[in-house]
């Protein structure tokens, strides 16, 4: 069942981010207001995942000036985090919050998480203000993400917000142009 348009439902989870120690995290206090990027992955101290996540780390500066909060879930606990933060000089390097989810509450939420397996897919959230999912994709286990499209995914998603009755096409760049959809476009693009 798609996420697409539904507003996320209430949670409250223990975190672990740099700078802060352990924090709690809830649905309705922090993601409230605010542009929210949520990225599910298996587990930590494992392969594919710490390079996805350094590369999300790449990626914040440029979505915290977008406003966006990024976080960062997997089946592990806060303490699991703060230990992976402590000895992967990847995971080190990572500043958005990781929430610890070993109740699985906050993957099943998401309907991202692998029941017998008791993690998590690799699944990407963009969440707007009122905490409705814009944008969701979810990749097999072995198949890495490029945080790098998620600025240009944020953009187009705070665009479209902001412009109503307009649509951002394929490999639509900040600045260039936007469709209004009509009976006069029909068969025409």
């Amino acid at each position: 069942m798609s996420m697409i348009g539904k507003k996320i439902e209430a949670f409250e989870a223990d975190a672990f981010q740099q700078g802060k120690g352990f924090i709690k995290v809830s649905s309705e206090k922090d993601f409230v207001g605010k542009w929210s990027i949520v990225c599910f992955y298996p587990a930590d101290f494992t392969f594919v995942c710490p390079t996805e996540l350094e590369d999300l780390q790449n990626q914040y500066a440029a979505l915290k000036s977008l406003g966006v909060q990024v976080y960062a879930v997997s089946t592990d606990t806060h303490f699991t985090h703060k230990a992976w933060h402590d000895h992967s000089e990847a995971i080190g390097k990572v500043e958005y919050i990781m929430i610890g989810d070993p109740s699985h509450k906050v993957s099943r939420l998401f309907d991202v998480l692998i029941e017998d397996a008791g993690l998590a897919d690799r699944g990407t959230f963009i969440i707007d203000p009122d905490g409705v999912v814009q944008m969701a994709e979810v990749n097999a286990g072995g198949i890495g993400r490029d945080a790098s499209t998620l600025v240009s995914k944020v953009k187009a998603a705070q665009y479209v917000r902001k412009n109503p009755g307009e649509v951002c096409p394929a490999k639509w760049k900040e600045g260039g142009e936007t469709l209004k959809p009509s009976l006069d476009l029909v068969g025409k693009i």
